[in-house]
């Protein structure tokens, strides 16, 4: 039968909106790190709004040029990212998944956060009760999906993601379109953070959020740890 197989989902947005020239994408060890945990035991299959190659931040990649698991990655491992599935095929395909997972980077901000396709696959994982998961920026692809109340899915449900305080840190809050934690809020999330840049997981049902790139590990480690719940 092959190994139980995880959807991840990547950006496909390369620049900062209001800052022209300025690069963005997917982050290095939002992706590395989970998939050193899961790739032995998991079929990794990738998507993407646009499909193709989705775009690695640069910055990324330069302040995590020497961290074994993302050298590693980008040595053996480039392929998970350089051919990407358009999102839409996977419409109607939760079935075929244990879970989903969404890394982070700021790109996700742009074109995840309403992306239809995305949301409508959240919803249908969801109510097939399959894990949820995503780091850093990337819970913001859960802040507009509904859960099967009709409620947000978000609402009630203890999360964690990039703080406020991490966006100012990185002095880009008022170049993005929105705020994750204020999404979070809006949306009736029992927000949890720790301080800047400290890890943070956080589990509650079918939903994992990390808080931002140490936080990443944490989240493959308790994907993993759900999908095998699950099979059980």
């Amino acid at each position: 039968m092959g190994n139980p197989k995880i959807l991840v989902v990547l950006t496909s947005h390369d620049e900062h909106t209001k800052l022209p020239g300025k690069k963005t994408g997917w982050y290095l060890p939002e992706l590395s790190h989970p998939h050193a945990v899961l790739y032995k035991d998991y079929e990794i299959v990738t998507a993407s709004p646009k499909g193709g190659k989705a775009p690695l931040d640069p910055n990324s990649a330069e302040a995590f040029g020497s961290d074994p698991e993302s050298k590693n990655f980008l040595e053996n491992h480039a392929h998970v990212f350089e051919q990407t599935r358009p999102l839409k095929e996977f419409l109607g395909r939760s079935g075929d998944f244990a879970a989903i997972f969404y890394p982070g980077g700021h790109g996700p901000m742009y074109d995840l956060y309403s992306d239809a396709d995305s949301i409508a696959l959240i919803e249908e994982f969801n109510r097939a009760g399959k894990p949820l998961a995503a780091v850093c920026h990337g819970p913001i692809v859960f802040a507009q999906a509904k859960g099967t109340d009709g409620q947000p899915l978000v609402k009630g449900k203890r999360a964690t993601g990039f703080t406020n305080k991490e966006e100012d840190i990185v002095e880009l809050t008022q170049h993005m379109p929105v705020l994750l934690e204020d999404e979070f809020k809006k949306k009736g999330a029992l927000w949890e953070a720790a301080e800047p840049w400290a890890e943070r997981v956080v589990v509650d049902g079918n939903l994992i959020t990390g808080q931002n790139p140490a936080s990443a590990k944490g989240v493959g480690e308790e994907l993993a740890k759900a999908i095998r719940a699950q099979q059980k």
